[in-house]
């Protein structure tokens, strides 16, 4: 599908966020085909340019700031400086969507915060991203996904028990409360581009980290807010469902999903363990939570006859859910994953082509990933700064002072 006529065509962000949350939310508008202007520091960029290695070979850009930046146009400005300052308010002046994730108050003082851009446009949609929000206690503290996987509770539930070998608490492997605050920003913005077109305002949308990793611990906040018990961690088991966990095969290991009891007695009958399916200790699920602690050796030393790829096929015959535990060379090779166009592959300026991941939304059959890879650094300066009117004379005086 074609930029024009993807479903945000004709809307423009100007994103002057950088790391992680504030440029996914602006990647996932320029997926859908709004023009986002990534706004950048003079020489250094986005922090995450140098958040290496690996690098792009061929390019001065690092595989995390590949991964937030597709689909954008990339514009050197300092804002420290009163010329740069007057370039962000006339590009916010032509924006529908403004995204930044600096410490509360700290536009202020350069004129760019929502009072001051909503008197020059207040249509605008002001999305603001912090750490702990516009109102709150920890408002004046700096916010990073580590910290917050620890203060909002995930680090509590992700982990090997105590007192197991390996106990302890542990981040996920990908900074996933930036994400999913990336996720949310986008979905705020959508509403609010939906409610614009009846009211003809903009709005200023508040996140925070801790308020969305709060909020997305789901099934576990609400085991604590329904029983008033705080959950524990139980590796890679599940609080609510057993089997549901990673088991030891004669080869590796395995994920084995039982969803429900009819699963588990077909799951019996391929272990050759069908009584354990009539045993009132695991018949239903709920038994089966309370008693996993006698039903869950039983598994292990059956599954541990066999090898991964067995017990798969034989599981995928009788529909249990089950699958491998895949590294990321596998994922990338695995049938579905090449069938889908997970794997994007487009020209970059400098690097002559590079890899990056899709997004996973299709509408009507077609995919929304941006077909432009991320941008170098100040890419698109000239070009952007010429079409809002910034003549040839004025860009070289402000290349000459810095100001871009």
């Amino acid at each position: 599908m074609s930029t024009a006529t993807k479903p945000l065509a004709g809307i423009k962000v100007l994103d002057i966020s950088r790391v992680l949350a504030g440029p996914w939310c602006g990647q996932m508008l320029a997926d859908m085909g709004a023009e986002v202007i990534k706004i950048e520091r003079p020489v250094s960029g986005d922090d995450t340019r140098h958040w290496g290695p690996p690098w792009l070979s061929g390019s001065a850009e690092s595989a995390y700031y590949l991964c937030a930046n597709r689909g954008k146009r990339s514009v050197t400005v300092d804002m420290a400086k009163p010329e740069g300052q007057a370039l962000i308010k006339q590009l916010a002046a032509q924006s529908d969507v403004l995204l930044e994730n600096f410490k509360v108050g700290g536009l202020k003082k350069y004129g760019l915060d929502y009072a001051s851009l909503k008197a020059i446009n207040p249509g605008l949609i002001y999305c603001s991203i912090t750490g702990f929000g516009q109102e709150s206690p920890y408002a004046h503290r700096a916010g990073y996904d580590f910290m917050i996987q620890a203060m909002g509770g995930i680090m509590s539930l992700t982990g090997k028990p105590d007192g197991e070998p390996g106990g302890g608490p542990v981040k996920s492997g990908v900074a996933f409360t930036d994400i999913f605050t990336g996720l949310y920003a986008a979905n705020a913005v959508l509403a609010a581009l939906y409610q614009r077109r009846d009211t003809g305002d903009g709005c200023h949308i508040d996140m925070a980290l801790m308020d969305v990793q709060v909020g997305v611990l789901a099934n576990q906040a609400l085991n604590y807010l329904t029983s008033g018990q705080v959950p524990q961690r139980l590796g890679n088991s599940h609080p609510n469902i057993v089997p549901y966990q990673a088991f030891a095969t004669a080869d590796g290991h395995m994920i084995v999903a039982v969803g429900n009891d009819e699963q588990f007695k077909r799951f019996c009958q391929v272990l050759s363990l069908p009584e354990l399916a009539q045993d009132k200790r695991f018949a239903s699920n709920g038994e089966r939570v309370a008693h996993r602690e006698q039903l869950v050796p039983l598994l292990e030393a059956a599954l541990a006859q066999r090898s991964t790829d067995e017990w798969l096929a034989a599981f995928e015959a009788v529909g249990v859910p089950s699958g491998p535990i895949n590294t990321l060379d596998r994922v990338f090779d695995d049938p579905h994953v090449q069938a889908r166009g997970l794997k994007q592959t487009l020209p970059h300026s400098q690097a002559g082509q590079v890899d990056l991941v899709a997004n996973p939304i299709r509408i009507n059959g077609e995919s929304m990933s941006a077909t432009t890879a991320p941008p170098s650094l100040g890419e698109h300066t000239e070009r952007v700064l010429e079409e809002i009117g910034i003549t040839v004379e004025q860009r070289q005086a402000l290349r000459t002072a810095g100001v871009i």
